[in-house]
């Protein structure tokens, strides 16, 4: 890192020790807890809104994007991880980088997964990047690479890239001492949405090639794999489709009052047809039910960030 013109170099001594983990295994022999199977494929398809006939029927294959989803360890975690990924994490929380924040994924489909395809995969520490300095703060970006394998078949790839960092002191400055939000990830796919937020309008991405609405935004159609799109203007009404309740970590940024919760977050059901998550507010957070009517609204958490949320209802 360099500080400034004519401000030395700081000699980065962690990061030649972080270097040393590149190459190793993350995880070795791991085994998914399910196969392949259709009930997980029609909640992820429900839950995402993806009414693709591919995912449906007796030749039905999963969504390829799930392909991390039958690797994962579930409420009981994982099980599987190595004494070198464990160290790796310790040494980086040892020297006070402690905040974790997914950054990015890539993955790569090698096959179509079928019900009943047991998984098996292999993971491990792809890079560690030099220490680098973020609006969240300082720390290394870490990438691990997971090789799945369906009934001993190369299946695809998946890289996850996450942030060790050490949150900046400024941030807590910059909001008057107040805590504040985590920023969206604003990107050349839903930039056009956050410009729409900052208009007061919720923009839905639509398909010039079947009409389909959808959401998120994303580059291609689901329905037709058509690239070319507008947008129409949500009404602002919806529906409680599901929600969860978190109660730990307090977060004061996301409470008002700043207890920090707990405080309901929704998958809504927008009057369009399509569904986004956000927070429901106006009730309180036990009285959320599913399919309780409610309204769009623009809620400002600090003087850089407007977010969409929706106000519950009882009529």
């Amino acid at each position: 890192m360099t500080a400034g013109a004519g401000v030395p170099e700081v000699p980065d001594e962690l990061y030649g020790r972080l270097k040393e983990f590149e190459g190793r295994a993350a995880a070795t022999a791991g085994t998914g807890k399910d196969p392949v199977n259709e009930p997980m494929i029609r909640h992820w398809c429900e839950a995402m809104g993806d009414g693709n006939p591919a995912y449906r029927g007796p030749d039905a294959i999963a969504p390829p994007t799930m392909l991390q989803a039958w690797t994962m360890g579930g409420l009981s975690g994982h099980t599987d991880r190595s004494a070198a990924y464990e160290e790796l994490f310790g040494l980086l929380d040892g020297a006070g980088y402690t905040s974790v924040v997914a950054t990015d994924c890539e993955q790569e489909y090698l096959r179509p997964l079928w019900p009943g395809d047991r998984i098996t995969f292999d993971a491990v520490i792809e890079s560690v990047s030099e220490r680098k300095t973020t609006k969240l703060g300082t720390g290394y970006f870490v990438t691990t690479r997971m090789d799945v394998r369906a009934d001993g078949e190369p299946a695809g790839t998946h890289r996850f890239r996450i942030l060790k960092y050490t949150p900046a002191a400024k941030r807590a400055a910059r909001g008057g001492g107040r805590n504040l939000r985590p920023r969206p990830v604003i990107n050349r796919d839903n930039a056009g949405f956050w410009q729409g937020v900052a208009e007061h309008r919720l923009l839905i991405q639509r398909c010039t090639g079947c009409g389909t609405p959808r959401f998120p935004w994303l580059p291609g159609c689901n329905a037709c794999g058509c690239q070319e799109w507008d947008t129409v203007e949500a009404s602002g009404e919806g529906t409680v489709f599901s929600h969860v309740v978190m109660h730990h970590p307090p977060f004061p940024a996301f409470a008002a009052d700043g207890a920090g919760g707990p405080y309901a977050v929704a998958l809504i059901e927008l009057a369009e047809g399509v569904r986004m998550v956000a927070n429901v507010i106006g009730v309180p957070y036990d009285k959320v039910r599913p399919g309780m009517p409610v309204r769009l609204e623009f809620l400002r958490t600090d003087p850089e960030l407007e977010l969409p949320v929706f106000r519950g209802g009882e009529g």
